[in-house]
């Protein structure tokens, strides 16, 4: 099942009788444990995934309660319920498990109207609008609700019914809100809610009204009565109430076939029926596509061109709010029409006002294009998504000012692209991605598509590679869109184990960019010197999310000054041990927690290969390790246990206490910057150096030093004179412990020690980042930047006959004459979904792109903008508009569904841009040349 089905079905409320014994707070008798619970629900569940169908009933389970549940039977934040464990298995061992309370009875009172009134039963309890599956709800299949309810009871039961969705592309959905319909009686004007499947038929929704008033079938008449007006009678047949194109909340009208119940509903002010237009659109391409060329297509296509003809009834379609006979009103200028919401299409209206504002598609759809529609395309939708789309433009550029309710083609769209039907808020962006794909495939004009093999570049020059990738492209794939939306990037991949370099040229559609701050993380890590010459020192730096720690290692290098015979090591940190080193370069970042300590170790190169000498510390007096260990290197072959506690003093010398008068360093969130032990009697390294070949105290211990093991759990004393050969040490590894007492609390600030930053605090950089204004080059800079491909991404190295963690690198090598970037504001996640609200500061004239383009191709590479579709709010319960330039009129409107404003320019940059278009600006020299090489013209 589909995650993101968020589409409901009606079913009567069932009541599970009570059974059993019943506990204090109303749940029945435990009857498994924790573990048992889990391992039954998982079963399930599994089950269930192994048995889709239509029909199929699932239950509707707050979040919050199921969240509880999850926590109780060990499922944490990262673990779905089909059991896959937890990638951070390293509270497995040593960390003391915290057992969830158990639930008390299951409470879905927050997600349902009226929650809180114990007397709405059955089919009037309905969820909540707006409610996002994950975030606010939970769906489990039957028997998982039945095993929870006998567990703890509660409720209310709200169970939906499992759908099949699409014509060419079907998928499952579970229908989690029913189409609601207004009942309006004609005899009393009365109003009834009724609630059914969009996948109902026209005979159910006949057979429930008639129950509803009583009423013998034949003796009744049901309309669509959308915006209050007659647009269509419903006739009885299997016919689904989404193929009639009813929509959440409109009305329907009942009146009786005897005409003496009937009222004045439906009638003009002189009591005369009103005229009755056709719900559905003409079949014939010619009344959709048809229609003379026009001079001026984007800005002089009027409704009243056409007196007569089949193209001038077909668009006077009254579904999409037209006047039944409007050839004598008054002819306004095209383009300022809205969209009706139909029930949270803000994000359908958004795209489609900025997609019918972009000239060259006015331009095409104004003319007759229906030479190109290519109704045998298996990839395409038989020309049907083109048609209604086309037929959707010529009204918006043809009603003036009057709103369009576009239910026809949300009906198509509901048909081809079922992730898009139902009632909830989806994304503009993957709405215009399924639109542009889809009147491509609609519109191609390559009827029979070759096999063409794909040669790998070989070494051949980027120019004949680019070339032939794009000829091979267009032989298959050749429409107005590609002619103005589609250019070219190169991409290449790099293996990190045998430096393979494959290079490809693949087309694209529109630019997704990430916000810088998607693809980078900053990271705190605390570097320690292994010479003892410096107290820790905590340094954030900036690395991809996708790279590796030898990423890490490189950008805290370059912050912490690392010298050229220098090395650092790193090492997480949990429960005062060492828990992992990070020494492998092409380790994934992505294994590093935000909540992580991690710390490196500063050494001479010199010294890595030698005895590594790990040092934990421990309190005398309560027998329990604290603070990070400390780690340096025995230079010597063989060492004595003199040279240890030489080792381990030189280390801990810079956490000495000195006195105020002698302090020069300073201290900052807990971590000492810098400096040096000025008690010590030794006044700087080299002296440093000489009493501690002397023999002096300068560097004697106080702390007694005992050996342990690799659990730090056996503790051994050794003398000074007890010798340590490398070559006999397990692994050339040491492990010493400082047993700490009150006195070395005295002299030495073990807060250095205890107080590590986490890698990432989520609180301190958020509200920086809100501020902070970012460009839209500096978007397209991060597009374009070298990084690893993600753990989920891996690339199949031909000479490594592996997948591998590639290093990627794109390049703009083509660009189309209209080109869109969508800013990548939404990260998902299993429970938190977040939108970013940067500002992007993108420019509305004089985009010049020409220094991201690799190809010389004579082309203008700059660029206008001219729509923007904008979201507002976060997910769930935001809103789209768009905003739109009428070319003709060099001035910009504001599109928020029906109602359309003019705006100043300077207002229509904000932070809630999403999808910028923007059309390339020609020098007049270079028009010539530009049409001539276009394969095909736009006609």
């Amino acid at each position: 099942m589909d995650s993101s089905a968020l589409n409901g079905v009606n079913s009567s409320i069932m009541t599970i009788p009570d059974s059993g014994c019943v506990m204090e707070n109303g749940a029945s008798c435990l009857p498994c444990t924790p573990e048992e619970e889990k391992k039954i629900v998982t079963d399930l569940r599994n089950e269930s995934e192994r048995n889709l169908k239509e029909g199929n009933l699932y239950f509707v389970i707050s979040s919050s309660w199921f969240r509880k549940w999850e926590r109780y039977v060990g499922i944490d934040g990262d673990e779905n319920l089909i059991g896959n464990q937890s990638s951070d298995s390293r509270h497995i061992n040593g960390a003391s498990s915290v057992v969830a309370e158990r639930p008390g009875p299951m409470d879905n009172s927050d997600i349902v109207e009226n929650g809180s009134d114990s007397d709405i039963k059955g089919n009037d309890i309905q969820l909540r609008r707006m409610l996002m599956e994950g975030q606010d709800y939970v769906l489990v299949p039957q028997g998982v609700w039945e095993k929870l309810h006998g567990w703890y009871k509660g409720g209310p039961e709200l169970p939906r019914k499992m759908i099949l969705q699409g014509v060419y592309h079907k998928k499952f959905d579970v229908e989690v809100y029913p189409l609601c319909l207004k009942l309006i009686d004609s005899r009393d004007e009365s109003q009834s809610t009724i609630w059914l499947s969009r996948k109902a038929s026209l005979t159910e929704l006949f057979q429930k009204v008639c129950a509803l008033k009583g009423i013998e079938q034949d003796k009744v008449r049901i309309w669509d009565y959308f915006n209050k007006r007659k647009y269509a009678q419903l006739s009885v047949s299997n016919k689904t109430l989404e193929e009639s194109n009813l929509q959440m909340d409109q009305d329907i009208l009942l009146e009786l076939v005897d005409g003496h119940q009937s009222s004045k509903i439906g009638m003009d002010s002189t009591g005369n029926d009103l005229a009755l237009v056709s719900l559905e659109p003409s079949r014939s391409p010619l009344t959709i596509a048809g229609g003379p060329t026009l001079s001026n297509g984007h800005s002089g296509y009027r409704s009243n061109l056409y007196p007569g003809s089949s193209i001038g009834s077909g668009l006077a379609d009254m579904d999409d709010g037209f006047e039944a006979c409007n050839s004598a009103r008054k002819v306004e200028k095209g383009g300022l029409a809205g969209l009706q919401n139909l029930g949270n299409t803000c994000f359908m209206n958004s795209a489609l006002q900025c997609l019918v504002h972009t000239p060259p598609l006015v331009e095409y759809f104004l003319k007759d294009y229906r030479a190109e529609i290519n109704t045998d395309n298996p990839l395409g939708m038989h020309g049907e998504l083109a048609l209604a789309f086309g037929d959707l433009l010529r009204k918006l550029w043809s009603s003036g000012r009057t709103a369009i309710a576009p239910r026809v083609f949300k009906g198509k769209l509901a048909r081809f692209a079922p992730q898009f039907s139902g009632y909830n808020q989806h994304d503009s962006q993957e709405l215009l991605a399924f639109l542009l794909d889809g009147l491509h495939e609609d519109l191609n004009r390559v009827k029979q598509k070759p096999y063409i093999e794909m040669k790998d570049s070989d070494g051949r020059p980027d120019e004949e590679v680019a070339a032939e990738c794009w000829k091979n492209h267009k032989a298959r794939n050749d429409s107005v869109i590609v002619d103005v939306c589609q250019g070219q990037y190169k991409s290449t991949l790099v293996c990190p184990v045998c430096s393979k370099i494959s290079i490809t040229f693949d087309p694209f559609m529109y630019l997704s960019l990430p916000l810088p701050s998607t693809i980078t993380r900053t990271m705190t890590v605390t570097v320690f010197y292994g010479d003892g010459s410096r107290l820790p020192m905590s340094f954030t730096v900036s690395v991809l999310k996708n790279g590796f720690c030898k990423d890490l290692l490189l950008a805290l290098g370059t912050a912490c000054g690392l010298k050229s015979d220098e090395s650092l090591m790193l090492a997480e940190v949990y429960e005062n041990k060492i828990y992992r080193y990070l020494e492998m370069p092409l380790e994934p970042l992505a294994s590093i927690k935000d909540d992580e300590q991690i710390v490196a170790f500063r050494f001479q190169k010199k010294e890595i290969g030698k005895t590594r000498l790990v040092i934990f510390h421990r309190w005398q007096e309560k027998a329990e390790l604290f603070g990070t260990p400390l780690v340096t290197y025995l230079v010597a072959d063989q060492s004595s246990g003199a040279d240890i506690e030489a080792a381990v003093s030189k280390v801990l010398s810079p956490f000495k206490k000195i006195s105020s008068a002698k302090a020069h360093v300073g201290k900052e969130n807990g971590i000492l910057l810098d400096g040096l032990d000025e008690e010590c009697s030794c006044s700087d390294a080299q002296s440093v150096e000489n009493a501690e070949l002397e023999g002096t105290s300068c560097r004697d211990l106080s702390i007694p030093l005992r050996l342990t093991d690799d659990r730090v759990m056996n503790f051994n004393a050794f003398k000074k004179d007890t010798l340590f050969e490398s070559g006999k040490i397990i692994g050339k590894l040491l492990r010493v412990v400082l047993d700490w007492t009150d006195k070395e609390q005295e002299l030495y600030d073990s807060s250095y020690l205890k107080d590590i930053p986490e890698v990432y605090k989520a609180g301190l950089a958020a509200k920086k980042t809100r501020q902070e204004a970012i460009s839209l080059s500096s978007c397209l800079d991060a597009f374009l930047i070298e990084e690893p491909l993600g753990p989920d991404d891996m690339w199949y190295c031909p000479r490594c006959k592996e997948h591998r963690q590639a290093i990627k690198k794109l390049d703009l090598w083509m660009l189309p004459e209209i080109i869109v970037f969508h800013l990548k504001r939404f990260t998902y996640g299993r429970y938190l979904k977040n939108k970013i609200d940067t500002f992007v500061n993108f420019p509305i004239h004089d985009l010049d792109l020409s220094k991201y383009v690799m190809s010389k191709d004579g082309q203008s590479y700059l660029y206008e903008l001219y729509a923007i579709s904008n979201h507002y709010g976060g997910l769930g319960g935001g809103h789209y508009t768009a905003y739109a330039k009428l070319i003709d009129e060099n001035r910009w409107y504001h599109f928020d569904d029906s109602h359309v404003s003019a705006v100043d320019e300077s207002d229509i940059k904000t932070s809630a841009a999403y999808l910028l278009f923007y059309k390339r600006v020609r020098s007049e020299s270079k028009v010539e040349a530009g049409e001539a090489s276009h394969s095909h013209s736009i006609s």
